[in-house]
C-alpha cells in the first residue's frame, strides 16, 4: 500500500507541475520577498508557495531540439527576445552524449583544470530555464550512497564532486526515462540522504547590445590615483584573450570549469577583466589588481553545476571580491554558495540583469549579501533594458563604454560591465584600507551613493550612483 501511495503522490505532482500555467512577473514593492520569489519562479522547485498562497509552481517544460555539448552552465549576454510560453510537453529521452566538436585550441595562458570531479556523462547545454533531464542534489554519504540513490530512483550519476562552499557532495543526476524534473525532485525528497534538490538551472551573461571611459568621472575616482594593487578578484565569465595588451600582467591564474567545450568567444570575459584592472590605453578602474579568472560560459550560456564549480575554485584562491556578470533564476544551491562565500569575507558583486523593467528578479544579484548593480549612461540616465526591483543596490556606468575585447577593443553596454566597474571600485577601497570588512564596504557604498531617482532607495537606481571618493572617506 505504501508503494502505491508514493506512486499516486508522484502522479498527482506530475499533473500539478506539468500543467501549471506560466507565472506572472511583478515588481510590486508591497509584496513580501517570499511572494516575489514565488511569482518569479519558473521551475518546479519549492512547493511551499502553494501552501500559503504565495504563488503557483510550474515544472518548466522541456525545450525541444536540445543540443549536447561537453560542459555548459549560464548565459552572460544580450537582452533575450520575449519567448512565447511553450505548451506543456514531455521531455524526450536523453540522447547519446557523444560529440564531434573539434578540440578547443590550446589557451594562451595557464589554465587550471577542475579537481575532484567525477564525470560519467558530460553536462549538456540547452535553451530554456533548466536542463530538462537533470537534477542537482547534495547527498549525505559516500560514493556508495550516491549510487544507491541513483538505483532506487532510476537515475544516472552524471557527475559528483565535493563542494567547498556547499560543504557536501554535489551530484548531477540524469533522468533517463523522461519523467518531469518536478516529479523526480518530489520523489527524491522522500530520501533522507538527499539534503537539497534543485533543477540544473540555466543562466545568462548580461551584455546589451578612446578609452575608458567616462566611468572614472561619474564615480568620482581620479584615474591617476586609482589602484587595486595586489587585491585579488575572481571573475566568473567566458574565456578571455589574455594576449590582449590591456590584460598584460593582470591575470594571476585561470580555471576552466568546462574544459570539454571549445572556446569560441572571448569578448565578454576580456571586457569585464579589462574594465576592472586593464592596463595601458584601456586602463581599468583598479590597475594593479590580480584577476583570478574562471571560464564558465560559452555562447553566453552556462549551467548551475558549472558555475558552482567555478565559485568553489574562486573560494580556494583567497580572493576578496567575486564578480558575477550573469543572471538566471533563483536556485537554493547558488544562494547557499553565495551566503557561505560572504561568510568567508568575500564581497560579491553581480549584474542586476538586462531583461527589462517587467522582468522577474535576477539571481545571484537578488540574494542577500550580493551587491546588485544596474547600468547608467554618461548623463546618469538608466539603461532602458535594465531589470528593476527592490533588490537593485547600486548604479554604475555601463552604457557605451570602450573596453578591451577578444578582437582588440569594442563599445560595450550592459549591467555586466557596470558590475565590473563596481568590482574595480571596491578593489580601490580594499587597497586603501585592507582591514575593511564586506559589511563595512556595503554600508559605505549605500550611505554615500548619489541619489538619482525618487528620494531614498528605489527600484530603478537602488541607493544611487556609486561615489567611490565619498565611500572611501566614510567612517566605519
Amino acid at each position: 500500500m505504501a508503494a502505491k501511495a508514493v506512486v499516486l503522490h508522484a502522479a498527482i505532482l506530475a499533473a500539478t507541475f506539468v500543467g501549471a500555467p506560466a507565472v506572472a512577473q511583478t515588481n510590486d514593492p508591497n509584496l513580501s520577498q517570499k511572494q516575489i520569489d514565488c511569482l518569479s519562479r519558473t521551475t518546479a522547485a519549492g512547493a511551499d508557495c502553494d501552501k500559503d498562497g504565495g504563488g503557483q509552481s510550474g515544472a518548466g517544460n522541456a525545450v525541444g531540439g536540445a543540443v549536447f555539448l561537453p560542459s555548459l552552465i549560464v548565459d552572460l549576454f544580450p537582452n533575450p527576445p520575449a519567448r512565447p510560453t511553450p505548451a506543456p510537453t514531455q521531455p524526450a529521452p536523453p540522447k547519446s552524449a557523444t560529440s564531434t566538436a573539434a578540440p578547443a585550441p590550446p589557451p594562451s595562458g595557464p589554465i587550471t583544470p577542475p579537481t575532484g570531479l567525477n564525470v560519467v556523462a558530460p553536462p549538456r547545454a540547452v535553451s530554456g530555464d533548466f536542463v530538462p533531464d537533470e537534477v542537482l542534489v547534495t547527498v549525505a554519504g559516500d560514493a556508495g550512497a550516491v549510487q544507491q540513490i541513483a538505483t532506487t530512483f532510476g537515475l544516472q550519476v552524471r557527475s559528483q564532486r565535493q563542494s567547498r562552499l556547499l560543504g557536501t557532495t554535489l551530484v548531477r543526476y540524469g533522468i533517463p526515462d523522461g519523467r518531469p524534473v518536478g516529479v523526480v525532485l518530489a520523489q527524491l525528497a522522500a530520501d533522507g540522504r538527499t539534503q537539497r534538490r534543485e533543477p540544473n538551472h540555466i543562466y545568462s551573461l548580461q551584455q546589451a547590445a578612446g578609452i575608458v571611459n567616462y566611468a572614472f568621472e561619474r564615480i568620482a575616482l581620479d584615474s591617476k590615483q586609482a589602484s587595486g594593487e595586489n587585491v585579488r578578484i575572481a571573475v566568473i565569465d567566458t574565456g578571455i584573450d589574455d594576449t590582449n595588451p590591456a590584460l598584460k600582467g593582470v591575470i594571476a591564474d585561470q580555471f576552466d570549469a568546462m574544459p570539454n567545450v571549445p572556446i569560441k568567444k572571448r569578448d565578454h570575459g576580456t571586457s569585464v577583466d579589462g574594465l576592472i584592472a586593464g592596463v595601458g590605453a584601456l586602463e581599468g578602474i583598479a590597475p594593479g589588481a590580480k584577476i583570478y579568472h574562471a571560464r564558465a560560459f560559452e555562447g553566453g550560456k552556462s549551467s548551475m553545476d558549472v558555475i558552482l564549480s567555478a565559485l568553489d575554485w574562486a573560494a580556494e584562491q583567497d580572493v576578496r571580491i567575486i564578480n558575477m556578470s550573469f543572471v538566471g533564476p533563483k536556485n537554493d544551491l547558488l544562494g547557499t554558495a553565495c551566503r557561505n562565500a560572504r561568510a568567508l569575507g568575500m564581497v560579491l558583486v553581480a549584474a542586476a540583469g538586462n531583461n527589462g523593467p517587467k522582468a522577474p528578479y535576477g539571481y545571484p544579484a537578488a540574494f542577500d549579501g550580493v551587491i546588485a548593480v544596474t547600468a547608467t549612461d554618461a548623463k546618469d540616465g538608466l539603461m532602458p533594458q535594465a531589470n528593476r526591483g527592490a533588490y537593485v543596490f547600486l548604479s554604475a556606468p555601463g552604457v557605451e563604454m570602450v573596453a578591451p575585447s577578444g578582437t582588440g577593443s569594442d563599445v560595450v553596454t550592459g549591467t555586466s560591465f557596470a558590475a565590473a566597474i563596481v568590482s574595480g571600485a571596491i578593489a580601490n577601497l580594499i587597497h586603501a584600507a585592507p582591514d575593511r570588512s564586506a559589511d563595512e564596504i556595503e554600508k559605505a557604498l549605500a550611505a554615500t551613493a548619489k541619489d538619482l531617482g525618487p528620494k531614498g532607495r528605489d527600484n530603478d537606481f537602488g541607493y544611487g550612483l556609486l561615489d567611490i571618493k565619498a565611500a572611501g572617506a566614510a567612517k566605519k
